[in-house]
């Protein structure tokens, strides 16, 4: 299950975390997130012993995003050991898409 995460707790849980973390950036009237969101909570169970995910209300972390440059919604960045080492967005995202951005950093 993913965890939802805070500009408060986002260094605890993702940049301060071994291994891989996908942090999915989204917001409560994007339909494209919305739309993604049973699937990224599939990734997080198929992979859940290789990759951590993690999800950001972007509507409520405004200084998350901008600190970030996660200028529209959907995004998904990838971290391993802390790092940024991926970034995926824009409206034309979809699980295909996804899932290739995943299992290609893995």
């Amino acid at each position: 299950m993913a965890l939802d995460v805070t500009k408060e707790t986002f260094g605890a849980e993702v940049e301060s975390s071994p291994g891989m973390v996908l942090v999915d950036f989204w917001g409560p009237a994007c339909v494209p997130c919305l739309a993604l969101m049973p699937y990224v909570e599939e990734l997080a169970g198929k992979y859940e012993t290789r990759l951590k995910v993690v999800k950001v209300d972007a509507s409520k972390n405004r200084r998350l995003c901008i600190d970030l440059k996660v200028m529209g919604l959907p995004t998904f960045l990838l971290y391993r050991d802390g790092r940024e080492v991926g970034r995926l967005s824009g409206k034309e995202v979809n699980q295909e898409e996804l899932g290739k951005f995943v299992e290609g950093h893995l």
